[in-house]
């Protein structure tokens, strides 16, 4: 970690999980915790959970769980040392030098160095197309396409001179080396010095959710090509996970997010009072684009260009969407071709109403289908019903589907009972079961990612059963199982740790993870001041790693050791961990008499007999 960790347990503390995370989520008290709707995946019925005992967060439907630190990592994007100074500054806490390894010191300068730069030539491009030579930059925004002066101060419009080192000679005069210029995207170095990337073009900045400028876009001015140009990847500009217009988007009230295509889409928008449009940065729309939306909304308006391209578009950005857990609607924009041009001829309050009657997208989706079809045609139009029917498959719950099929029946005059006997044909064929949907394509990561915490969290009380992947456990998994549910039910009830004092020790869970956990569980138990939420502290660098632990500390035990069956269970699952345990270090004596120890103790533990009352 970067600093110390006291000082990181000290920002933890004057910083209530609850009050920090309300800022975001609304909450409500139920019992000893309060609950809300997860805002890292879509859901209807609260299943987020905040533990002001434990001072965390954890969601029984995804397994997104953690501290303070880690849910402003998570929802804002911020890394740990932002997350961090974000914290301190709201608590009043100064933090000391960060203390940096050589190798991570550097990226941070070069990441320091790349903001700092980048800043600076968004001024020098601000303050150009204030210059006389700016002027065909600046009458192209104002006069042509219409931007208010506040509006282009708003978004740190600028220009890039018709001389092709303008800017590169600006920077060397700052004191830049060329060795470092080549890494901005800025310039690029030749022999004879260097040559700007943007030159004749009007400037787009392009900042991150932070507002700090990360890369820049660039309108060419004539008829030169490209007609639009973009920053190149740096250590600070990942083209997939950004959004140009989030920094300010992210802050509107409304539910939803318009996302465009370009720019001036995104510009004009927002001039016309539409404060929560974004566009992809020259880039097909992402799973991490959508990743990124999810944080702030579940509903998104597509308001992409009208044309061939646009619609293209919008039908690869649907099934992204619908991955990620967002709904999206098609917003029509004819008879122009985008939202810049809309509203310049028919108003703000036009395209409000355009985006009230917004198409649903499954419906845009069979609506641009039927096009590819000749509806006389009697195969033409057989074929047509065939891939609805497939495309209805999509939807894994039985009366959203049933809702659909009664959508689509009405809408193209087809036979409800018709449509749906195919539609449960189709899905016999495809050995689908009932209520489970057919696949769309590649998962995403983190729909892979959450397979995946599910099958490392278990099950979530006692007495186990089959995973969820339904495959059965093997002895393997049993003894993980065994071993997580027992460190939770030790988490849960302090009191246990008397029942098994002489019996279990931290170093009976041979599971590395699971034993670095016990190690400071143990610990904690004996110094009296168990901290889940500290713990947790350990892990924020390894995302995989600090989402099982969070897991051991929010899993639910149902009536915990409330009844005979409990009881019996968690002395079966002490029983076993120790038996792994003592057969592990039996494989591994390194002696006769070690072996002999062992065997004895292993003779022992037939005899054991644990009691909760």
């Amino acid at each position: 970690m970067y600093y110390p960790e006291e000082v990181i347990e000290e920002v933890r503390e004057k910083n209530d999980i609850v009050d920090v995370i309300s800022g975001y989520v609304k909450l409500q008290k139920k019992g000893a915790n309060y609950f809300g709707l997860c805002p890292f995946h879509n859901e209807k019925s609260p299943s987020f959970s905040v533990s002001p005992g434990k001072q965390m967060y954890y969601c029984f439907g995804c397994g997104a769980g953690g501290n303070v630190i880690t849910f402003l990592m998570e929802y804002e994007n911020y890394t740990f040392p932002e997350a961090l100074k974000f914290l301190a500054d709201r608590a009043g806490v100064a933090l000391p030098k960060i203390e940096y390894q050589k190798e991570a010191r550097e990226q941070a300068d070069l990441k320091a160095r790349l903001l700092e730069v980048n800043k600076l030539a968004a001024n020098y491009f601000y303050h150009q197309l204030k210059s006389p030579a700016g002027q065909v930059g600046y009458r192209y925004l104002h006069d042509k396409r219409e931007l208010k002066d506040p509006t282009i101060l708003h978004f740190g419009l600028g220009f890039a001179n018709k001389t092709s080192d303008d800017l590169y000679r600006f920077l060397k005069e700052k004191g830049y080396e060329d060795s470092f210029l080549k890494e901005t995207g800025l310039v690029t170095i030749e022999e004879r010095g260097g040559r700007d990337k943007f030159w004749n073009r009007v400037i787009f900045p392009i900042m991150d959710i932070h507002n700090r400028v990360i890369g820049f876009g660039g309108r060419v001015m004539g008829d030169g090509e490209p007609k639009y140009l973009n920053s190149p990847e740096t250590k600070i500009f990942d083209k997939s996970r950004n959004l140009y217009g989030l920094n300010y988007a992210r802050t509107s009230r409304e539910k939803y997010m318009l996302v465009c295509e370009g720019y001036l889409d995104v510009i004009s928008l927002h001039q016309a009072g539409f404060t929560n449009a974004v566009a992809s940065l020259g880039t097909a729309f992402t799973p991490q684009h959508a990743s990124v939306l999810k944080r702030y909304t579940d509903q998104v308006i597509l308001t992409y260009d009208s044309d061939g391209a646009g619609i293209k578009a919008a039908l690869r950005a649907i099934p992204i969407l619908r991955e990620a857990g967002i709904s999206a609607k098609v917003l029509n924009m004819k008879p122009y071709k985008d939202p810049d041009e809309f509203i310049k001829n028919l108003g703000a309050e036009a395209f409000s109403e355009r985006i009230q009657q917004a198409e649903n997208s499954f419906m845009f989706e069979i609506r641009i289908l039927k096009q590819d079809y000749s509806m006389e045609d009697p195969e033409q139009k057989t074929k047509f019903y065939q891939e609805t029917a497939r495309k209805l498959l999509r939807f894994g719950e039985p009366l959203e589907r049933d809702n659909y099929i009664q959508a689509v029946s009405s809408e193209y005059m087809i036979p409800y009972q018709e449509l749906k006997g195919m539609v449960n044909r189709m899905g016999m064929t495809m050995g689908l079961k009932a209520g489970e949907a057919a696949p769309e394509g590649k998962r995403s990561g983190r729909a892979v990612l959450r397979e995946e915490t599910d099958e490392n969290r278990g099950e979530a009380a006692a007495g186990g059963g089959q995973r969820r992947s339904g495959k059965k456990p093997d002895r393997e998994d049993g003894i993980r199982q065994s071993q997580r549910l027992l460190l939770t039910w030790l988490i849960e009830n302090p009191e246990l740790f008397d029942k098994i004092r002489g019996v279990i020790t931290a170093d009976d869970f041979v599971e590395e993870l699971y034993h670095q956990v016990a190690v400071q569980v143990f610990a904690g138990h004996e110094q009296g001041n168990l901290n889940p939420a500290a713990i947790l502290n350990h892990y924020i660098n390894d995302e995989d790693q600090y989402r099982q632990v969070a897991a051991l500390f929010n899993a639910s035990l149902g009536d915990s050791l409330g009844n005979e069956e409990q009881k019996k269970a968690f002395a079966e699952t002490v029983y076993k961990v120790k038996k792994n345990s003592l057969d592990a270090a039996g494989r591994n004596a390194g002696s006769i008499e070690e072996l002999q120890r062992i065997i004895r103790e292993q003779a022992n533990l037939k005899k054991l007999h644990i009691t909760l009352d």
